[in-house]
């Protein structure tokens, strides 16, 4: 038999996004259902970093006492690029008078987790989404099946797509899952954890010869490093001794704290933006509609943005019934999008050595690296957008 229940708001996905929208349209009154096909602990424990821009961290603010980014986070006010075996720290608070917070994506979700719950937010665990019908009309619905084999009806006056990159939300904005404008990098990333003291206080961005590597941190004693790598890599084939070796050697003149490494995976480079962000009454927010690469720490800031755009038309259409604002959700928020996908692309094409550079490219690229750190100008393009554009609500 199939369960029917009746919301206003239909989320598919327990992320960032997905959360965050319950929170603030529940701020308003409006009354919304959140579906996750995964349990809590697997939503909670599955570890993904986080910087976070500074208008993310206001945000996030208004979780009151369930928000910890500032107590628990750790706020930088820069980061060094390092190449020709030389640091150039760019100085966020000089530039920009803006910070970022070191602060994982999974502790975001266990803040935002436990607010929700606290104030009887519907969450549903368990629950696989396999599609949207009606997203024409003014009750679209979201079909899904629950764990133990029963089915599960959502009949809402608006349904987001909030479920990632592999979104089921996404066939019934853009006619298809796939719909969007794709590109995929030559490389990913070798992320591992470790058991080490931080190796530098803020992370080192580095271009070498033998390729890019990212000095990040996680805690005072587990610490988060990248390296640039084949994207088909093993992530088994090298021993603990060859891993530090390649960390080590992509970051001359810094010297590493080593530890044990206890996890280790590839990340690939994917670059994607939905066709189209909203069609009738279904929209796209998060990963849903977008993947940036990592190298600019954009993916969670930019689905905040598109959260705080999608509150405001949501209840000026649910509450008012007015929907201009909607009509213009993809359109403002595009820009943001598209800003995003620029500097990620530009990070990282100024920071990974391709597969195929030629000399040429190489020494064009210290000349753009150059360019940057010995210019006020170029320096402070590279805070502000690391640091976050200021957050619009204007529709």
């Amino acid at each position: 038999m199939t369960d029917t229940v009746r919301t206003r708001v239909a989320i598919v996905g327990a992320g960032p996004a997905g959360l965050l929208l319950s929170h603030l349209l529940a701020d308003a009154g409006i009354e919304s259902i959140v579906v996750d096909n995964r349990s809590r602990d697997e939503i909670e424990t599955t570890i993904r970093a986080g910087i976070l821009e500074q208008g993310t961290v206001e945000v996030l603010d208004a979780l009151g006492e369930f928000s910890r980014a500032r107590s628990v986070g750790h706020r930088h006010d820069g980061i060094e690029l390092r190449f020709a075996g030389a640091g150039h720290r760019i100085d966020f608070r000089q530039h920009v008078g803006r910070s970022v917070w070191l602060y994982p994506q999974h502790e975001v979700l266990k803040d935002l987790l436990a607010a929700r719950t606290a104030a009887g937010q519907d969450i549903r665990f368990g629950v696989t989404a396999h599609h949207v019908e009606d997203a024409d009309t003014d009750t679209p619905r979201v079909i899904a099946s629950l764990a133990d084999g029963g089915s599960l009806e959502i009949e809402a006056d608006f349904v987001v797509g909030a479920d990632g990159s592999r979104s089921v939300v996404r066939a019934a904005v853009t006619g298809s899952s796939t719909g969007g404008y794709f590109r995929e990098y030559p490389f990913a990333w070798f992320g591992i954890l470790c058991e080490a003291p931080p190796s530098a206080k803020e992370l080192i961005y580095s271009n070498s010869p033998n390729g890019f590597a990212l000095i990040s941190q996680r805690s005072d004693t587990v610490q988060r490093m990248y390296f640039q790598c084949d994207p088909d890599a093993d992530p088994d084939a090298l021993s603990e001794e060859q891993l530090w070796e390649e960390l080590q050697k992509r970051v001359p003149g810094t010297t590493l704290n080593e530890g044990h490494i206890f996890q280790r995976d590839i990340l690939r480079f994917r670059s994607f933006v939905a066709h189209e962000l909203r069609h009738g009454r279904a929209a796209l927010v998060g990963d849903a509609a977008h993947t940036v690469p990592p190298t600019g720490a954009k993916g969670m800031n930019l689905a905040i943005a598109d959260v705080i755009l999608l509150n405001v038309a949501l209840r000026a259409l649910l509450l008012e019934r007015d929907d201009r604002p909607l009509d213009r959700y993809a359109e403002v928020a595009s820009r943001r999008i598209w800003k995003a996908q620029h500097f990620s692309w530009w990070m990282t094409s100024m920071l990974h050595v391709a597969p195929d550079a030629s000399d040429f490219d190489r020494r064009r690229q210290l000349g753009e690296l150059r360019s940057v750190v010995e210019s006020d100008a170029g320096q402070t393009y590279l805070a502000e957008a690391y640091t976050g554009w200021p957050l619009t609500t204007g529709l």
